[in-house]
């Protein structure tokens, strides 16, 4: 199925989870954001919750430093 992360189409295998496009993007470890179709969506809930065809994904990942 097609969705949009962070501006880019981009193909993931039907039903995926948040977490499972994470995983697909090597983006579990470390601290992120994730809005689908402008909702936050919490780190309690990236297992639970399906994307949908269309869906767009803002991800945005927690940098350090100063």
């Amino acid at each position: 199925m097609k969705v949009t992360i962070n501006g880019e189409p981009t193909d993931l295998p039907e039903g995926a989870t948040i977490l499972q496009m994470l995983e697909c993007l090597k983006l579990t470890t470390g601290r992120v954001a994730v809005e689908v179709n402008r909702e936050i969506i919490t780190r309690s809930r990236h297992e639970t919750t399906t994307l949908n065809p269309g869906d767009t994904v803002e991800i945005v990942t927690l940098v350090g430093g100063g």
